[in-house]
């Protein structure tokens, strides 16, 4: 199985799709036309080169991925974490589910036209979001999250348990304010040891951080570890389910 890359030149290109800019990575070799995976980004978006990496990265391992631009132009800066000064709260007012929410709809109608009869989703952070959505609409058939963010627990995971049929894939980590030990442990309570039928596996990865799925450091041999394993354990589960 490729892995996953952790710096290069990303060989996707960007074109619009219903009117939305995405990034699309398309493998090299033979590929079903029928499957598309949505690569649904954290905060920094479209612009961000580790994003754009991981997609190729799927690519690179069969799947057409089209990552769609969610914020219209508007995504965190890179450097935001660093600068101190940037305004997260005034950020995520400009960035609610009515504003992403057409964006995707837009996007899914276009693949279906186009003949797409098979969606899977992958959402990091921020795109745990879309996912849900998605997978709650009946749109995609197969939802994998890493480190997800602005769930309302546990009332989004109750919604999902009662209302998606598409099996779930949670990785998760060690130090997450957004996604902690207690909701690891409630979705567990909630998905796990064969309560949620459609599927459920959850990974936890020790010594990472928030985030540890695109933008880990990977001097670090646990994050590198992390985010290797976590890349590996959705291609897993995502081909474990391409057919339904």
């Amino acid at each position: 199985m490729p892995g996953v890359r952790h710096e290069g030149q990303p060989e996707g290109k960007i074109e619009k799709i219903g009117g939305v800019e995405c990034y699309i990575a398309t493998p090299a070799g033979e590929y079903p036309k029928d499957k598309v995976l949505l690569f649904l980004h954290d905060g920094f978006g479209l612009p961000l080169v580790n994003n754009k990496l991981l997609c190729d990265d799927f690519a690179r391992n069969g799947f057409r991925t089209i990552m769609p631009d969610l914020f219209n132009g508007d995504a965190v800066p890179e450097d935001a974490m660093e600068r101190g000064d940037f305004d997260f709260k005034a950020w995520m007012s400009r960035h609610g589910p009515e504003t992403w929410e057409p964006l995707v709809d837009a996007v899914v109608s276009a693949l279906k036209g186009e003949g797409v009869t098979w969606i899977g989703t992958t959402g990091y952070c921020f795109g745990a979001l879309p996912a849900w959505y998605l997978a709650l609409r009946g749109d995609s058939k197969v939802t994998a999250v890493a480190h997800p963010s602005l769930f309302r627990i546990p009332e989004d995971l109750e919604k999902y348990r009662d209302e998606a049929k598409a099996p779930l894939l949670i990785n998760s980590c060690e130090t997450d304010p957004v996604f902690a030990h207690e909701a690891q442990a409630k979705a567990d309570e909630l998905f796990g040891g064969g309560k949620f039928a459609p599927g459920y596996e959850r990974t936890y990865w020790a010594g990472c951080t928030h985030g540890f799925a695109v933008r880990g450091d990977m001097s670090d041999p646990k994050v590198k570890a992390g985010k290797e394993g976590a890349f590996e354990a959705t291609v897993k589960f995502l081909k474990k389910y391409q057919s339904l």
